[in-house]
């Protein structure tokens, strides 16, 4: 009686499992098996080596039947267990595992060859491109168009990015067939390398365009027109779709993304979509109360000081600050006055203001007296 386990058994599966069925319950197998992520495991090297057996033979469907009718016996020198033909449909070891391992080490998603192939097809795409522009604290807050030369690479004209002399075109590589990669097997395992002739293009031109020497695009500095939208602030990007360089060989572009820098303003600050602005008056526009202009970004206005009005205070003056980007309203200005004490002053200037601190009483400043109460109690 045979000491192999049971084909089925193995991965996990009933007898009528069919292709899709076989192919997960081997690919979750595969992961937790695999030599590479189980180096010097001879166990898993073995279990992996049991799986891959059981994997080609059930989904052959000869072998398969054979299996299922005589058992191991069936199969006996039938080429399971590391042969690199047979896997039912015209699928070779080859197949399987550039799709099955591809899925688990080249990124998910379908077979990693098949993708590979397909990029070969379309060309490489082109790289994205950073550039910063900057713009004025008004600028930032209007919004503004503004156009930008950005040197890169764009397709060529005269071959029409594919790289060929005008009249030919790119071959398939005959080296691996427009694979990309040369397949060998290694001991038990299916290996790959990059083409060396196409270089993993899978594809060559024997007759390269003399203005871009077959790569398909030129350097150029090209102007380019773009919105900064009313709002943005220092730091913040702007994607621009399809304007980086260009891809070769027909491959789609990459992208641009513009980084905004805000010029420092005279006297405006942001926190946010706030507007900051500190504005000096006298004390004795502190004191009396008045109304002075005040600077915005839609002009100057009228703000009434009240009287008695502390250094630092802050006012809230609605809806004049920036546009709220992507979003609807306008943040607010914050004022804040800062009450100047004079640095000069005359001898008449002196006695007044000696005679307004002796007519002064606690009441007068019932900051400084409660502070200085808080002082003497401290301390005894």
């Amino acid at each position: 009686m045979s000491s192999k386990r049971d084909y089925y058994e193995i991965l996990g599966v009933s007898r009528s499992a069919n292709a899709d069925e076989l192919k997960k319950a081997y690919r979750k197998l595969a992961v937790q098996f695999h030599p590479d992520r189980n180096p010097g495991n001879k166990e898993a090297e073995e279990k992996f080596k049991e799986l891959s057996e059981a994997y080609e033979v059930l989904t052959d469907s000869g072998k398969r039947q054979a299996y299922d009718q005589f058992g191991h016996a069936g199969v006996s020198g039938m080429g399971g267990g590391g042969s690199s033909e047979g896997f039912g449909g015209g699928a070779t070891i080859n197949d399987i595992f550039g799709d099955i391992f591809g899925d688990i080490f080249g990124g998910g998603g379908g077979g990693g060859r098949g993708r590979q192939q397909r990029r070969r097809s379309q060309g490489r795409p082109g790289a994205d491109l950073k550039t910063t522009v900057e713009v004025t604290f008004e600028e930032s807050a209007t919004g503004v168009e503004k156009v930008i030369q950005i040197p890169r690479s764009v397709p060529c004209e005269t071959c029409s990015g594919s790289g060929a002399k005008v009249g030919t075109s790119a071959k398939t590589c005959s080296a691996c067939n427009g694979r990309g990669e040369i397949l060998f097997q290694q001991g038990f395992f299916a290996m790959s390398r990059p083409c060396g002739t196409c270089h993993g293009e899978g594809s060559v031109i024997p007759n390269p365009c003399e203005k871009c020497h077959g790569s398909g695009s030129i350097k150029k500095t090209s102007q380019i027109e773009i919105k900064i939208p009313a709002g943005v602030d220092t730091g913040q990007r702007l994607k621009l779709t399809n304007e980086g360089e260009a891809g070769e060989r027909g491959g789609p572009p990459g992208d641009l993304y513009v980084v905004i820098k805000v010029k420092e303003h005279e006297f405006f600050s942001r926190d946010e979509f706030d507007v900051l602005c500190d504005v000096p008056i006298t004390f004795v526009q502190a004191a009396l109360g008045t109304d002075i202009e005040v600077p915005t970004l839609q002009g100057k206005i009228s703000m009434k000081i009240p009287t008695g009005t502390q250094s630092h205070r802050t006012f809230r003056l609605k809806g004049k600050g920036l546009p709220r980007l992507n979003s609807y309203g306008r943040g607010d200005q914050l004022v804040r006055v800062i009450v100047e004490t004079p640095t000069r002053v005359t001898s008449e200037q002196r006695d007044l203001l000696k005679r307004f601190d002796e007519q002064s009483s606690s009441s007068s400043h019932p900051m400084h007296s409660n502070f200085f109460e808080k002082v003497k109690n401290f301390f005894g």
